[in-house]
């Protein structure tokens, strides 16, 4: 008994040494595919946000007001030589676990657009956000994210107030509109620090430089 138990206990053992070295050649190999597609997502999503740029420049000096909501990056955006406004891709708690946005701002102070990079809410709930014919104003045909196109980031951002919230998926809506408004909120701080700062002849540059912050927020609750 004691030997076969002992055979048993090395084949599972190397069933599962063949199973993580596996895994490890798959992730090697599909690393720089989910990368580039990572890439792609992104700079489209920044093109969808600011029609107008030509380009997007790498900034750092974003600071979040919220200790769960991160900053993985941020944009200064130009149409030319002109600036357009800040892009903030942030990472905050959602119902089925960490979400990622894109979020952007312009020179008005008012949100430019969001669009979502990453969300694993519930399918047919908060996944709905991402849901292009999910409206939340079925006459205007206005989605989740349409409703912040041009919101002036000094309204109160409260869902059931001034934020129509996702059908039975309050706490998705809550979570997605809280990393907006701290993306936000952190995009008018940034501007209104350069604008301080700079010289009469316009000739301050913003600080560049990738703007990451690795630390993971922790999954929100129901």
């Amino acid at each position: 008994m004691k030997k076969e138990m002992a055979k048993l206990g090395l084949t599972l053992m190397l069933y599962a040494s063949l199973a993580c070295a596996s895994l490890a050649i798959v992730y090697a190999i599909t690393k720089d595919s989910i990368n580039r597609q990572g890439e792609i997502q992104l700079q489209t999503s920044l093109k969808d946000i600011f029609p107008q740029a030509v380009s997007f420049d790498p900034i750092q000096g974003l600071t979040s007001t919220d200790p769960n909501i991160k900053f993985e990056a941020a944009y200064e955006v130009k149409g030319g030589t002109a600036p357009l406004g800040i892009a903030v891709k942030a990472i905050g708690p959602s119902y089925g676990g960490p979400a990622t946005l894109l979020v952007g701002v312009d020179l008005l102070r008012t949100i430019s657009g969001v669009r979502i990079m990453a969300l694993t809410d519930t399918p047919g709930l908060g996944m709905n956000a991402t849901n292009p014919t999910y409206y939340v104003n079925k006459a205007k045909k206005t989605t989740f994210l349409g409703q912040f196109d041009g919101k002036a980031l000094t309204d109160p951002f409260q869902v059931k107030n001034d934020v129509v919230a996702i059908t039975a998926a309050t706490i998705s809506s809550r979570s997605i509109t809280n990393i907006i408004k701290a993306a936000g909120d952190a995009a008018i701080a940034y501007m209104n620090a350069q604008a301080s700062t700079a010289p009469a002849d316009g000739s301050a540059q913003p600080q560049t430089g990738a703007a990451v912050d690795s630390a993971q927020p922790q999954a929100g609750g129901k």
